[in-house]
């Protein structure tokens, strides 16, 4: 009778543990199909390193291990590069040469000061590495345009972070004016303001900040600009720290990019008239109101989304091969940066500076 009872129990036990078994691995086959449906993959398929963790740096190594792809950090501090990948549980080093001598990478963001970019980015692709560069892509567009060249040699992918591309509002606003709802776009003004950043210490605003409204004027609009004017001075910084530029496009359309680093509070905004309707954008609620002559309409704001996971994934895809080219091109870049030279130009000639893009 006892045998018989501990030989029930003995069943129960075994049976209870099998259907836990088989629980655990459902919820692992689930897990993992969801890992799969949402495009992470195995920190083993692709193999990401970053180079420069003092500014925005530390966010990329952040948005890369939570893809699990980021496999090694550099940086010239060492110490500031062994305490992230401590917290990564990733490799560091305080030398370019070792990191990609040492790690097998299929990819590398640079996140090194501008005036950098040109000499990381292309001793990574003569290596065949595909490059992300934080923007701009190089202070200078001929540089801009020697990256294009290497990367095209060593067919290999080449990007650069203009991240507003990304942002849930300007995507908004870019499928309300590919669908002319409320007309043409004729004009569009860009505020973005904040307290100067301590680690920029290589530019002024125009490079470090101008450059983001650049190119999202030139992707709303889609197309280039004609003429560049702008004024801009300096007031605590050693270079320029607050700026006005205005970009001519075609049909005397106009976008009109105002920044600063001298005003207290952080604004990120801009407003698009069209000839139905004014659409008035916030970069960092991520949300659109529009006002026409009836009333003012805000659509319903979807969940907040990090722009920056948005756009890392996109260049993970390219590396992947699920897409054919990443979503910034480098000749997109190779203009921003043109544009920002002209404005500099035009702010210090006094003068407009006209534009042939192609």
């Amino acid at each position: 009778m006892v045998n018989d009872i501990h030989s029930s129990n003995n069943k129960d036990v075994i049976r209870s543990n099998v259907i836990k078994l088989r629980n655990e691995e459902k919820e692992s086959i689930e897990e993992k199909s969801s890992l799969e449906q949402s495009g992470l993959k195995n920190k083993n398929d692709v193999k990401i390193g970053i180079i420069g963790v003092g500014g925005w740096g530390k966010n990329h190594s952040r948005v890369l291990h939570d893809f699990g792809v980021l496999t090694s950090i550099c940086d010239m501090d060492k110490i500031k590069a062994k305490n992230l990948a401590t917290r990564y549980n990733v490799n560091y080093y305080g030398s370019i040469d070792d990191m990609i001598n040492t790690e097998s990478l299929d990819a590398c963001l640079v996140c090194t000061p501008t005036r950098t970019h040109y000499p990381v980015a292309t001793k990574l692709m003569e290596k065949g590495i595909n490059v992300f560069v934080e923007k701009p892509l190089s202070y200078s567009s001929k540089e801009c345009e020697e990256m294009i060249q290497i990367a095209k040699k060593n067919k290999i992918s080449l990007t650069c972070g203009y991240i507003e591309r990304f942002n849930p509002a300007v995507q908004e606003v870019k499928k309300i004016l590919s669908e002319n709802l409320y007309g043409e776009l004729l004009m569009i003004e860009f505020h973005r303001e904040n307290r100067m950043p301590l680690h920029i210490k290589d530019v002024g605003i125009i490079y470090d900040t101008s450059v983001h409204d650049i190119d999202t004027a030139i992707y709303l609009f889609g197309s280039k600009p004609q003429v560049v004017f702008a004024r801009a001075g300096k007031i605590f910084h050693s270079f320029e720290d607050f700026s006005n530029i205005i970009l001519g496009f075609g049909k005397d359309r106009v976008a009109v990019i105002s920044s600063n680093w001298i005003t207290p509070k952080k604004v990120r905004n801009f407003s698009a008239v069209c000839t139905d309707a004014i659409i008035n954008g916030d970069f960092i609620k991520q949300e659109i109101t529009i006002e026409d002559s009836l009333c003012t309409t805000t659509p319903r704001r979807q969940n907040l989304v990090e722009p920056l996971s948005l756009e890392l994934r996109n260049f993970i895809e390219v590396i992947e091969g699920k897409r054919d080219h990443p979503e910034v091109s480098p000749e997109e870049a190779t203009n921003v940066t043109k544009i920002a030279e002209a404005a500099l130009l035009s702010s210090n000639t006094g003068a407009p500076i006209y534009l042939n893009l192609g």
